[in-house]
């Protein structure tokens, strides 16, 4: 399979190059350039595979021959087989046709370990076959950080450096990164917020100078399409696990960076019967607000109890315009200079495509509190505030009661221990796995929000060390 930039002026590349390229070289995202299709009866036929088995029936084409199929199963394999549910993304009812996803079963309890956990292993297979070594640099709002150390630490040929907001993330998802004290880990907490970081990774990829051409810089954040591959299998597990192909479901997404629900996206694409996708957010709603009123425009970020999605700019939202425009690079390239630096409204046709595809609902910190409370009391049943804000957002935008409405459950509540305490509510214990977590020594250095003394710590660390 061929993998297109999303801007239009970089080369095409095959699946290995596009695992290790990350970002593109003009800027933009890389998307395939070809999307599988799939019929009914074949989604059908994959009804009561395990999740390994059907993930390598989706996840087979992106690949496109680059790895054995024997071998990308046994990754598959792993990959799965290491999370703490043996359906591995089990449904949980909270009422009449109204589900929770959990997504959280993985080793860092968060959904970002379905695409990173998988992800390490690509990469030890193709840096292994090409006797390379890579750096990694990464953002993190708070759960990439965990579920991409956690998925690369053992790895003899990679480096990984992950950023993240000084005081900004948990205790429970600092803790779970800066305890790793693995001798290729580095964390770094920036004093800034998470989209300083997010740009300094873009910078970084920008100009690769400062590696001196000796070592491949790898992303791990969301603009790494074989994120976004491993994402789409959990939409058709849920499907086949409630009646689909033979009946349509809704999904609502808590989102910021418009990843998880790209995925969703892409899997109606390829013939999965979804009837809604809901763009779940709080305070910090650029997608809602352009959805909702057609006006793209940066606020400044506000902290809330979600910061998972305390983002302003929504990378992934590049590929979605990339459909929307036509696929035209050069018009999108234009829109996303645009973009970042003024407000822009879509012209009307384009909107109307938007808003055929998405709903849009966003909540804030007290209501993300009140569901929390409520849906505890009503089944017993603990949010974590994010997905909290999936289930307001799927009450708030459903169209169809006949229809199932699954809620992406993005992460454990354990991790948000502030929000529940909010909610009336006790935090949960840890899972036996990371019982001691809290006590754990930690190694982490705190830098300014400077893009030359974040590069000099990658050099000093990586060449010098």
């Amino acid at each position: 399979m061929k993998y297109i930039s999303t801007r239009g002026n970089a080369p095409e590349l095959e699946f290995e190059d596009v695992l290790l390229a990350g970002l593109a070289s003009d800027g933009g995202l890389y998307v395939p350039k070809d999307l599988p299709h799939y019929s009914l009866d074949t989604i059908r036929s994959w009804r009561g595979l395990s999740y390994s088995k059907l993930a390598f029936k989706i996840i087979q084409p992106f690949v496109g021959g680059a790895i054995d199929d024997a071998a990308l199963q046994q990754m598959l394999d792993d990959t799965y087989d290491n999370f703490g549910h043996k359906a591995v993304a089990p449904l949980t009812q909270l009422d009449n046709n109204e589900y929770v996803l959990e997504l959280f079963q993985g080793p860092t309890l968060a959904f970002k370990d379905f695409a990173l956990q998988l992800l390490g292993r690509l990469l030890d297979h193709v840096l292994t076959k090409r006797n390379e070594r890579a750096v990694i640099v990464g953002a993190t709002s708070g759960d990439t950080g965990s579920a991409a150390i956690e998925g690369c630490k053992h790895s003899e040929f990679v480096d990984i450096f992950i950023m993240h907001p000084h005081n900004r993330v948990s205790e429970v998802q600092r803790k779970q990164m800066t305890t790793v004290l693995n001798d290729n880990v580095y964390n770094i907490a920036v004093e800034g917020n998470f989209d300083d970081c997010q740009n300094m990774v873009k910078a970084c990829f920008a100009d690769q100078g400062f590696l001196r051409g000796e070592r491949r810089l790898v992303a791990v954040n969301s603009i790494n399409w074989a994120r976004i591959m491993a994402q789409v299998v959990y939409y058709f597990y849920a499907s086949l696990n409630l009646g689909g192909p033979d009946r349509s479901l809704s999904f609502s997404v808590p989102t910021g960076n418009f990843g998880d629900i790209f995925a969703g996206y892409l899997a109606k694409n390829m013939g999965l019967p979804i009837d809604q996708l809901i763009v779940a957010t709080n305070k910090n709603d650029i997608l809602h607000r352009t959805i909702s009123h057609n006006r793209y425009e940066k606020h400044p970020l506000a902290h809330t109890l979600t910061p998972s999605m305390d983002i302003v700019v929504s990378s992934n939202f590049e590929r979605l315009l990339f459909d929307i425009y036509g696929r035209d690079g050069q018009l999108l390239a234009d829109l996303m200079t645009r973009m970042n630096s003024e407000p822009v409204e879509l012209d009307s046709a384009r909107m109307t495509k938007v808003r055929e595809l998405f709903d849009s609902h966003a909540v804030d910190d007290p209501q993300t509190c009140a569901t929390i409370a409520t849906v505890f009391a009503e089944t017993g049943y603990l949010l974590d505030p994010h997905t909290a804000i999936g289930v307001v957002a799927a009450r708030a935008c459903r169209r169809h009661s006949d229809r199932p409405m699954v809620t992406l459950g993005t992460a454990h509540p354990v991790k948000f221990a502030e929000a529940i305490n909010k909610a009336g509510l006790a935090t949960p214990a840890l899972p036996h796995h990371m019982a001691d977590l809290l006590e754990r020594e930690e190694r982490c250095s705190l830098l300014p929000n400077n893009l030359a003394a974040v590069q000099a710590f990658v050099v000093k660390n990586v060449f010098d060390a």
